[in-house]
């Protein structure tokens, strides 16, 4: 099979699947934006404190995705085995950190001046939605897992029964029915918490069960700690973390920024925060299925291979995010009307962002999928540099100076377009500089001609 038809097949797999889980926020906006206003806006915020800790905690498990695939790739199945149970001390590390967080989100909160009225609805919603995080971390980490090992079928699978379990369940629990009072947001946060410790329940079953991972002896008693390991886990997942948590940071901290320009303004933007996301799973499976390929080639030393694997992830992701932005470009009223439904003032506003999203996205596909392949190659320290200068600063700083500020004698510009053009500046720097940092790092590898 072809190099591209690999790729393309996991890279599919994968994209579904995410799209699935995805699906769950694109749920919860309408059920709450069509429940009240207020719990669109209260979404907004929440989902951005939330999906900041996630996002980042997760970065630490999936770090290990091309330590796995280079141990299959080298054909050391124990040590896959041996590594995966070392990766559940991460997990448990992950959890206690994530979950103090979403507990007391007073100081995020009050930092970014999110309205009063808004922060003691934000608090419980997270509060609910903080029974997710140790199931979700576990799930991650077994996706992961799979796509290690280039085989994320069953993975997707269980994405897609979750999310036909999911939506009708946050219906139920949001406006309640059958004997059950209304819930309001709450009812969302509850039905993605049942929705993720069936799916944690049904892979710990697949783990012991199938034979996909007999190979592997995976499903053993866990070793004591052994530090050599957790300290090569840090070495990669740390500064991936942290990288991810600029990133995030700087896309959902516009969110809490944007909060305090009123309710209108912070709908639209959760709107186009939430296809933006959803359009970033392309860029995410395309980079989740070269990375795999290309670590697996590295574990079994062909670098020709692997160089061939990068240059086919790369393409791909070229054309598919040309093929979006362009899709979004034209429809952007539409896309802005399935989400917003009869409200005039959020509509208009939410398809004036959604054109700087097809900007966004073209560049925030180049990067991302750049990032991963970094890490392949053991590349991490340098990306986290590169998106606290350009992310945080170009991005974030330039959005807050242009939407509050106004740099030098212009006014302030008081929309969130402010934000998200200059959020589209800081993506396309960042991807400029990953591709030449990633040529120079696979020349630097490249094998002598023999």
């Amino acid at each position: 099979m072809s190099e591209l038809r690999v790729i393309a097949r996991h890279a599919g797999t994968v994209l579904v699947g995410q799209l699935a889980t995805m699906a769950f926020g694109v749920a919860d906006t309408a059920i709450a934006g069509r429940y009240a206003p207020q719990a669109l806006a209260t979404l907004s915020v929440g989902s951005a404190v939330f999906i900041t800790i996630f996002v980042g905690l997760q970065a630490m498990v999936q770090a290990q995705l091309p330590v796995w695939a280079e141990l299959r790739g080298g054909g050391r199945g124990p040590e896959v085995g041996r590594s995966v149970r070392q990766a559940a001390y991460l997990c448990a590390a992950s959890m206690v950190l994530g979950m103090a967080a979403l507990f007391y989100p007073d100081p995020l909160l009050r930092w970014t001046d999110v309205p009063p009225a808004l922060q003691l609805q934000v608090k419980e919603y997270l509060a609910v939605l903080s029974l997710a995080l140790p199931p979700a971390l576990l799930f991650r980490a077994w996706s992961t897992l799979n796509q290690a090992l280039g085989k994320p079928s069953l993975v997707t699978w269980l994405q897609i029964a979750s999310l036909v379990l999911k939506v009708p369940l946050s219906i139920w629990l949001t406006f309640g029915g059958a004997g059950v009072p209304p819930m309001g947001l709450a009812g969302c946060a509850w039905a993605t918490v049942i929705v993720y410790w069936l799916l944690v329940v049904l892979s710990a079953w697949a783990l012991r069960t199938q034979p996909l991972y007999a190979p592997y002896a995976i499903w053993r008693r866990i070793e004591p700690p052994h530090w050599p390991t957790l300290r090569a886990f840090a070495r990669l997942g740390v500064p991936t973390a942290l990288a991810v948590m600029v990133e995030v940071t700087s896309f959902t901290l516009m969110a809490l920024f944007i909060a305090r320009m009123g309710t209108a303004p912070a709908a639209s933007h959760q709107i186009a925060s939430n296809l933006t996301a959803v359009l970033y799973m392309m860029p995410l499976s395309l980079g989740l299925a070269t990375s795999a390929r290309v670590s697996g080639w590295l574990g079994a030393g062909d670098e020709r291979s692997a160089r061939l694997a990068l240059r086919t992830g790369l393409k791909l992701a070229f054309l598919m995010a040309s093929g979006s932005a362009l899709l979004i470009a034209v429809a952007h009223q539409g896309i802005a009307r399935l989400y917003a439904g009869d409200n005039p003032q959020v509509v208009a506003l939410a398809g004036s962002l959604l054109q700087w999203v097809a900007l966004y996205h073209l560049a925030d596909s180049t990067q991302g999928v750049c990032v991963f392949l970094l890490r392949s190659y053991g590349v991490a320290a340098r990306p986290l540099l590169v998106y606290c200068v350009l992310l945080w600063g170009v991005g974030l700083g330039g959005g807050y100076l242009l939407a509050y500020q106004g740099p030098g004698d212009w006014p302030a510009l008081q929309t969130p377009a402010a934000f998200w053009g200059a959020g589209a500046l800081a993506l396309a720097l960042t991807a400029a500089v990953f591709t030449a940092l990633l040529w120079r790092v696979v020349r630097e590898r490249r094998p002598a001609v023999v």
